[in-house]
């Protein structure tokens, strides 16, 4: 088995659960026990400062960064939070994606978003999209999803709206054109 981590799983459109229709997920752990990823184009109905105030966590007022959406990650947890930032090795809890990507779930990041110390790009999710062993290898050979390793661009500099194309786009062909049932012989 070769590992996803590290990868954007994109919907195809056969994709028939409504929860990830039109989605890119970005997948932070893949092994023989299943994978974890969290979506990034499903902008939640709550701004990063309405969540830091809901948290009691004091922040800039001015910062127009904590104007951004926060994401649903996935349906899994959807009170435990991430945040895919670039490489920032000062907080409690991160894990070095790759070069240009790294997920921190403790709350001193939180605390820190708005200020000087913080990443200066970003995307907050609530929740996470999680698989049992096998699960998300046997959507993959169902045409669910496509595979394709993940671009920092797409994640930091891509609104939100357009990041699903985007990613498509990385494929080399239109997935929208695909027929439903592609690649079943």
């Amino acid at each position: 088995m070769q590992s996803l981590q590290n990868h954007f799983i994109i919907a195809t459109p056969d994709m028939d659960d409504p929860a990830f229709k039109r989605t890119v997920t970005y997948i932070c752990e893949h092994n023989e026990e299943g994978a974890m990823g969290l979506v990034i184009n499903q902008p939640a109905d709550v701004a990063v400062n309405h969540l830091l105030q809901q948290l009691e966590i004091v922040y800039p007022e001015q910062s127009q960064l904590l104007q951004a959406p926060v994401y649903s990650g996935g349906p899994v947890a959807r009170d435990r939070g991430f945040v895919l930032h670039p490489p920032q090795d000062n907080w409690r809890s991160s894990l070095r994606m790759s070069d240009d990507i790294m997920v921190t779930t403790s709350r001193d990041i939180l605390e820190a978003l708005g200020s000087s110390a913080a990443p200066h790009q970003f995307i907050l999710t609530l929740g996470y999209a999680g698989w049992e062993a096998g699960q998300l290898e046997q959507e993959i050979a169902d045409n669910a999803w496509l595979t394709i390793a993940a671009d920092a661009n797409i994640l930091f500099n891509t609104p939100a709206a357009e990041r699903w194309q985007r990613a498509t786009e990385m494929l080399g062909f239109d997935l929208a054109q695909l027929a439903p049932g592609a690649g079943h012989a």
